[in-house]
């Protein structure tokens, strides 16, 4: 599939596709539609059975119950048991979904991810023309929860790689690990696998009435203690079945694993899911010792911070005025067709084969500050665009070789501005190639800093046109 040939592009779905089933907890029957989604939506969901129609976004910042699942909630609104289709989705490499839902909670289906794989490969996977951003984790961030003796870390890594280990002190289930070295195996190795919980918790739910849609065919349920026949006739009315039982410890209704180590991997699978919340695509190896879904986003927001925090800065370019430039003002102009008042390129201070660094110094004597804010100077965010379009231009006729050239925007994505540019500061244009350039289309992530902060960031397309001789 086209998510599995280019991870640096995002992706959505070639057409909706829908579900339906019962939400395990609540007991509703619901419909749950994947819709496709343009570049930079992510994965967001909406009640359609509500007044406005809420959207509620994949976030762990919304996350308001873990107890029993992971749940979404927005003024009010909800969205129950989030987990399994989200890792559906990462599993899959769905960067943009609209999830629209006519109830309070996904449905259950078996209690793992397949079912939702299923769908997604029935609306098929389309490549989006939008580069996809992955932030890598450069120092191990951990989390502990003493009281439920939980240990996860994420530490660097050149791919998303996840562990997990679980022991619940259980004849049955013993000390079992799972592992995840890349998304490519999530679909035949993890998705299958479906939750658990032990009988005696089961019993408790059902006395409080809290898993509604609770039935043995969308979880495992491990015996391991003898099951008096009291307990097999209330459950048998309870499930409405003519026969349950448990020929010995082990499972009940005797069913089959999947994999012997079916309890680690959904466990896995719950941490992909949930970790799906941060709300950015990561490179990073997770570790989870004895993982729940509490601990899962509160890991999942450390990490959401730390790239908030420090996204930018491991690479805001710096700039010494007193090293020569690697391209001058002179280079420039006889590389790019701008002249006054449009050459908006200082100098260069840094290039390879895959980024550039440029350097504008705002003076208040700049043409456009006449009418732009007259008496309140600020740098028109478009022209902040064009010194990067032109910064960018020049490493693209420095790769294209000998000759004139002139660069032809055909795109412009993710914009944003984040601080306003005045009289005194001096910009850094930094230009990272996304792709290598074909057949003269070249796109670039683009950033403009001053003072080690964005002020502007985006991704441009051009084309490079060879100037006839």
């Amino acid at each position: 599939m086209a998510s599995r040939f280019n991870p640096d592009k995002q992706h959505t779905l070639q057409r909706a596709a829908s579900i339906e089933g019962t939400g395990l907890h609540t007991g509703i029957l619901a419909e749950l539609t994947l819709q496709p989604a343009n570049p930079g939506f992510g994965l967001q969901f909406q009640r359609t059975d509500l007044e406005g129609q809420p959207i509620i976004k994949a976030d762990c910042d919304l996350v308001t119950d873990v107890s029993r699942g992971t749940t979404l909630e927005l003024n009010g609104v909800k969205i129950n048991t989030v987990e399994h289709i989200l890792a559906a989705l990462v599993g899959m490499g769905i960067d943009n979904c609209l999830l629209q839902i006519n109830g309070p909670e996904v449905p259950i289906i078996d209690g793992s991810s397949q079912p939702f794989i299923e769908l997604i490969e029935k609306a098929g996977i389309e490549e989006q023309d939008a580069a996809k951003i992955w932030y890598s984790i450069d120092e191990n961030i951990y989390h502990y929860d003493e009281e439920k003796r939980v240990e996860m870390v994420a530490m660097p890594a050149t791919d998303y790689q996840v562990t997990t280990l679980i022991d619940f002190n259980s004849p049955v289930l013993g000390t079992q690990h799972a592992g995840l070295k890349n998304l490519r195996e999530f679909k035949k190795e993890i998705a299958p696998c479906r939750t658990f919980c032990f009988l005696h918790e089961l019993e408790m739910l059902l006395e409080n009435n809290l898993i509604k849609g609770g039935d043995v065919s969308n979880a495992i349920v491990i015996v391991d203690k003898p099951v008096e026949k009291v307990q097999l006739e209330r459950l048998k009315k309870v499930f409405n079945r003519d026969q349950i039982e448990v020929k010995s410890e082990g499972y009940l209704d005797n069913l089959e694993l999947r994999f012997p180590n079916e309890a680690a991997r959904h466990k896995l699978l719950d941490v992909v899911g949930d970790l799906a919340l941060i709300g950015y695509p990561i490179k990073a190896r997770i570790i989870a010792n004895r993982p729940g879904h509490s601990t899962n986003v509160a890991f999942a927001k450390k990490i959401k911070q730390y790239i908030k925090k420090n996204k930018h800065t491991r690479d805001v370019p710096t700039y010494d005025p007193a090293q020569p430039p690697v391209f001058d003002q002179q280079y420039i102009e006889n590389k790019l067709p701008h002249r006054y008042p449009f050459a908006l390129v200082d100098k260069i201070i840094e290039l390879s084969d895959t980024h550039i660094v440029g350097v504008k110094n705002v003076t208040f004597n700049e043409w456009f500050f006449q009418g732009h804010f007259p008496g309140n100077p600020v740098m028109p965010g478009v022209l902040q665009i064009e010194a990067l379009a032109q910064c960018g231009g020049i490493l693209a006729i420095n790769l294209s070789g000998e000759g004139q050239y002139d660069t032809y925007f055909l795109k412009i994505d993710q914009c944003k501005f984040k601080q306003m540019v005045r009289p005194g500061d001096t910009l850094l244009l930094k230009m990272e190639l996304i792709a290598p350039i074909r057949r003269g289309i070249c796109e670039m992530k683009g950033t403009v800093y001053c003072g080690g902060k964005v002020c502007a960031e985006g991704i441009l397309v051009a084309q490079i046109v060879k100037r006839a001789d």
